[in-house]
């Protein structure tokens, strides 16, 4: 199969064929091309900006061995991960050259070709780095060179390009236990840059995960506490919430198999905690645990003002091979079919309607957005929609949101994006793949009689920029 040799990338891309569509959208566009990245939800480590000569290492380092999206694309072909330099736990000998680690990237490149991470990363190589050929076999150790000596100048140190990027906010996610000393070391360093934590407890409270006592003694030891029960629990995660507020977070941020919550007495959570001290914990008890914890979460934030965001629906490590010999989080987590309606009743009955409240709310189910998350979020005072996640954050998953959610839950009823990547140069790529989408949906109303032009200025402004911004309360 023979390869394309160049991949300038057009202007008008990923715009529908309909001539006036198309024109509409490309008025449109010139509105919000430029418009500042409103960064709410990520995992970009913030140790890179708190340190104002940190640098991304080679380009092995930066685009292959911390991105998921891309080390499984070419697992699933049979490229083995120790080929791509993905580190392993149990110590055994992984790929270190970064050239050969490179090689590998580019003879597989073109697994990419029809992809979200192929279109992210050609406009990353492009508008980053000014690479207009497509990468391949013959070319991969030119490109990686040119990479390389670029990432060892100035303008390529982290900070750098996040002002080059136009990122008005960049949010971490951080464990409720972690120290945050990087955050603390941005805030001192006196940089212009705002880059502010989330908390994320998942690890103290999911009983069944394989390190929930090592991070429960790391609570209690940021704390400076001993953690023993369900009460000195709810106490220490409403002492660390205060702490990451000091820091500048707006935003909580918790992560459920399923969308099943329920209301326990305190007796029946301390006797569920207990067993979990003891090694005794149950499955059952486990999910009631959780499924009571995010209702604690509701009511801790209706009362401290930060946003809960809830991610549902994912089966992580699902390849036990891979979660044994490289830990999590390796590309082996598979979406759930997920139920809503019942399953979040017991939480939206204590605080759907508390204004003080504010939820987003996100899916690895497509097949909930028009039949229960639209009518949901179109209702509950509480409820904001989060934007298509994980795999369906791409130029189809998009179309499909819009088509299925805002006839129902109304525009302002969702949280306009988030990238919720660790791939930090994905940014821009990523928030424009959505902007375009965005403008191109617009386009089809405005062109159908449906919006006039000053609604549709409004909405994709809104889509691009203002909505993310206030969803998470990050107005200057």
């Amino acid at each position: 199969m023979s390869e394309p040799t160049n991949s300038v990338l057009a202007a008008d891309r990923l715009f529908g064929p309909d001539t006036r569509q198309k024109d509409a959208a490309m008025v449109l566009y010139d509105l919000v091309r430029d418009l500042p990245i409103i960064s709410p939800h990520g995992h970009v480590d913030p140790r890179l900006f708190s340190d104002p000569q940190a640098s991304f290492g080679s380009p092995s380092d930066l685009l292959i061995i911390p991105d998921h999206y891309v080390f499984r694309m070419l697992y699933s072909q049979g490229v083995p991960l120790e080929s791509l330099g993905v580190p392993a736990v149990d110590g055994s000998t992984v790929e270190t050259d970064p050239r050969k680690i490179w090689q590998t990237f580019a003879d597989h490149f073109y697994l990419f070709r029809a992809t979200p991470s192929g279109l992210w990363l050609r406009q990353e190589l492009f508008d980053v780095f000014g690479i207009s050929e497509t990468l391949n076999s013959r070319n991969a150790q030119v490109i990686y060179e040119q990479i390389a000596e670029q990432l060892t100048q100035p303008e390529f140190q982290p900070r750098a390009l996040y002002e080059r990027f136009n990122i008005e906010v960049l949010c971490t996610t951080d464990a409720a236990q972690d120290n945050l000393l990087h955050h603390q070391a941005i805030r001192e360093s006196g940089w212009g840059g705002r880059v502010l934590p989330t908390f994320r407890p998942d690890q103290v409270v999911n009983l069944q995960m394989t390190n929930w006592r090592q991070g429960l003694e790391q609570l209690g030891s940021v704390c400076g506490t001993e953690i023993g029960s369900y009460r000195s629990l709810v106490r220490a995660l409403e002492e660390r919430r205060a702490y990451f507020r000091s820091l500048g977070a707006t935003a909580c941020d918790h992560a459920s198999e399923t969308a099943y919550t329920t209301s326990l007495s305190e007796p029946e959570a301390e006797a569920i905690f207990q067993r979990a001290i003891h090694g005794t914990v149950t499955a059952e008890d486990a999910r009631q645990f959780t499924g009571h914890m995010l209702i604690e979460f509701a009511r801790m934030s209706a009362e401290d003002g930060m946003v809960m965001q809830w991610h549902v629906g994912s089966l992580r490590n699902h390849n036990p091979a891979v979660f044994q010999r490289f830990g999590p989080d390796k590309g082996a987590d598979i979406p759930l079919q997920s139920e809503y309606t019942r399953s979040a009743h017991p939480l939206l009955s204590a605080y759907g309607d508390d204004r003080r409240l504010r939820m987003v709310l996100f899916t690895l189910d497509e097949s909930t957005y028009a039949r229960e998350l639209a009518t949901l979020a179109g209702h509950y005072p509480a409820l904001r929609l989060g934007p298509p996640w994980w795999f369906h954050d791409s130029v189809n998953g998009m179309e499909r949101y819009f088509h299925q959610v805002i006839e129902t839950a109304g525009l302002y009823n969702t949280a306009g994006f988030n990238d919720d990547t660790r791939a930090f140069l994905s940014i821009p790529a990523r928030h424009d793949v959505w902007r375009r989408m965005s403008v191109n949906w617009v386009a089809g109303l405005l062109v159908r009689g449906i919006v006039t032009e000053n609604d549709a200025a409004e909405m994709v402004a809104d889509l691009a920029y203002r909505l993310a911004k206030q969803t998470y309360k990050l107005e200057d």
